[in-house]
């Protein structure tokens, strides 16, 4: 059983940035990762990747041989990735065995609520090679100083998770940052719990822009607020408190804190749902315990 992150979200959000971070901060607590470059537009890494999707088709080839811009360009790319997933699985195998993964896909939005190549490639790789993947999706958090954004940001959040169908989280990236674009109208935690949009509205009428799409507005807030699906956690990627801290939630959602752990239902549960402020060694304290309790159980019987 293998586990990892699908890293996803608009162009500017962070991603290749938090791939970077994130696996440093994953090897500073003794995990072996393996960073999969699926952006065939992403030219310039700043980490060393064990994938390159450029190794094989490029985004300028593509765009050149058959004329497509580079949104056109993507959407083929992922046609192409999904048509020869063979590849992708025969370079994965060899990181199976010892590795957590980080899948760095590119920032079209289009290809995560709309196209099904990148789904269909994940859901794959998935089924073929036994992977426990959770969703990141990275919003910038300057997002929130604009309501008018913030709802489109809500909408795109919605949309990705219901297309995606994965253990999910929505991340605002830059948190360290959003002092820089102004004063919020509402305290962090509105934006982060997703609290009753319809206070929004007041402040979305004050912008001459959205002021002739009130209705509209109105009527997008109450379907995010009837799915009631959407928060948002935050992230400075160079805080390591805070990168910790996202680290434990998805480790929670992709069941990698479960990994080796022989214990009962009962067990699971306090685990499952229980604070997320777990502590790292547990796992392995949990599962000295019951294989001490088999042992008393075989001596006794």
């Amino acid at each position: 059983m293998v586990f990892g992150q699908v890293v996803i979200g608009p162009p500017g959000s962070g991603k290749t940035t938090y791939c970077n971070g994130m696996s440093q901060f994953l090897q500073l607590i003794g995990r072996k990762v393996a960073i999969i470059n699926l952006d065939p537009a992403n030219d310039s890494l700043p980490y060393e990747c064990a994938i390159n999707i450029e190794d094989l088709i490029k985004l300028s080839d593509v765009m050149t041989e058959h004329s497509l811009g580079p949104n056109g360009g993507l959407v083929y790319c992922m046609d192409y990735l999904e048509k020869n997933i063979d590849w992708l699985e025969a370079k994965l195998v060899p990181l199976l065995k010892d590795h957590y993964l980080l899948f760095d896909f590119p920032g079209q939005v289009e290809l995560f609520f709309l196209h099904a190549n990148a789904k269909n490639v994940i859901t794959k790789l998935i089924k073929s090679l036994n992977l426990r993947l959770t969703a990141m999706h990275l919003v910038d958090a300057h997002l929130c100083s604009d309501p008018g954004k913030y709802v489109s940001a809500l909408l795109l959040s919605l949309s990705t998770m219901l297309h995606m169908e994965l253990p999910h989280i929505n991340v605002l990236s830059k948190i360290d940052l959003i002092e820089n674009y102004g004063k919020l109208a509402f305290n962090l935690d509105f934006y982060t719990d997703v609290l009753d949009l319809s206070y929004l509205q007041h402040h979305l009428d004050q912008d001459p822009r959205s002021a002739k799409y009130r209705k509209l507005t109105k009527e997008l807030c109450e379907v995010i607020d009837n799915y009631s699906i959407v928060n948002f956690t935050t992230l400075d990627i160079q805080d390591k408190e805070s990168v910790g801290n996202l680290v434990k939630l998805i480790d929670k959602s992709n069941g990698y804190i479960f990994a080796g752990i022989e214990a009962s239902a009962v067990e699971f549960s306090k685990i499952a749902i229980g604070p997320t402020d777990w502590d790292y060694y547990r796992v392995a304290a949990v599962q000295e315990k019951y294989m001490k309790d088999d042992e008393d159980f075989d001596r006794n019987n």
